[in-house]
């Protein structure tokens, strides 16, 4: 199926963060529905002090509660832990100490990148293995070379010279630990190219041990999303992970960025598994079957945030969300933003909001699920 869609004429569109966006956008397996509006609720700690600088790029459930982490341009107090964020109330707390490395990732080639400060983009707990959980990075650049043995054992990426790194986390009563690490590789058929910021930004898994990871673009600018399974041996070695293409329905884009910045898992009737995933420039949410005849759900999203104060509204509506981290709880989609540090002062509208907005404080966003998206 294909269709051309004027984007000037969709309101939510003008809030993307993508400036660039062109007039009209051919996309493929694709098809569009009513705007949304997702309601945002500052994240604050317990003592009801906003989240400063978080970066949370990642969301996930465990235990009933929601987790994110950060990415490497947050404050330095925030990156290598946990955030566990209370789904009703927004309170967060994070874990006390930075996580741990494990023996077999110390051992490892990139126990120094690591161990300082690792571009971690995404998170998924695993369904089958109570405190597991799963993450990856992404830009590497501004950590130092690999050694020459380690460099030549993992030259043939497919991608990037530094590997993206898959990589495994354990819950235990200190905190967090690494215990393990598997570099990924794609075949150069899938023709992933080297782009060392637009790297793999969203993880979901599978009751099945179906590990998804969503690229933000390829060679050819396109938004994809591979797949690997995690078999009971996959933890014992370093060597890399090749990954697949499932050949799902992904939207494809004549021009413009089109970035995809976080999925999520989500079983409807039948057993029938979707892929849940954020468009952070397009404001949308795409729902992907894993049936790749189905063709994928665009949902245009509008963010808003709390405010107060004369001439303001209970709910301002946002001109840059920039969300990278989805999950379900429940009948619940939740999501959660990555403070875009060149376009987030940008939503300054009451005085109410305008030291949060500076502190580059996230929101948590939350939708009901609709059963019409995954008809």
């Amino acid at each position: 199926m294909k269709q051309i869609i004027g984007l000037a004429g969709v309101a939510v569109f003008a809030l993307g963060a993508c400036s660039e966006a062109p007039e009209q956008v051919e996309v493929t397996t694709a098809t569009k529905v009513t705007s949304m509006e997702a309601k945002g609720t500052w994240i604050k700690d317990e003592s009801g002090n906003v989240m400063a600088d978080p970066q949370t790029s990642a969301l996930t459930v465990w235990e009933g509660k929601l987790v994110s982490l950060s990415d490497a341009s947050a404050g330095t107090d925030m990156q290598r832990r946990l955030h566990f964020i209370d789904p009703q109330t927004a309170t967060v707390t994070s874990d006390e100490e930075k996580m741990r490395i494990g023996t077999t990732v110390r051992r490892s080639c990139f126990s120094g990148y690591l161990a300082d400060a690792p571009d971690l983009e995404a998170l998924v707990a695993d369904p089958a293995q109570p405190g597991v959980f799963y993450t990856v990075t992404e830009d590497a650049t501004r950590t130092g070379a690999l050694s020459v043995r380690c460099q030549q054992r993992y030259q043939n990426t497919g991608s990037t010279d530094y590997p993206s790194l898959l990589v495994r986390l354990e819950r235990h009563e200190f905190g967090t630990t690494m215990t393990g690490v598997r570099p990924l590789q794609f075949p150069l058929s899938l023709k992933v190219g080297d782009y060392p910021n637009d790297g793999i930004e969203g993880l979901a898994m599978s009751a099945d041990n179906t590990l998804y990871l969503g690229l933000e673009k390829d060679a050819a600018g396109q938004p994809r999303i591979f797949s690997l399974t995690l078999n009971d041996d996959f933890w014992d070695t370093t060597d890399f992970a090749p990954v697949e293409d499932p050949g799902l329905a992904v939207p494809v884009f004549d021009s413009g960025n089109h970035p995809l910045n976080g999925l999520a898992w989500y079983t409807g009737e039948g057993e029938q598994g979707y892929l849940l995933a954020s468009a952070r420039n397009d404001n949308e949410l795409w729902v992907i079957s894993t049936d790749p005849e189905k063709e994928t759900k665009r949902i245009p999203l509008h963010f808003t945030a709390p405010a107060s104060g004369d001439n303001c509204s209970s709910e301002e509506r946002m001109d840059n969300a920039s969300i990278e981290g989805l999950t379900v709880l429940g009948d619940t989609l939740y999501l959660v933003n990555d403070p875009w540090k060149e376009n987030y002062l940008k939503n300054i509208q009451c005085d109410s909001n305008k030291a949060r907005y500076e502190a580059m404080a996230p929101l948590l966003f939350s939708l009901p699920l609709d059963p019409a998206w995954f008809n």
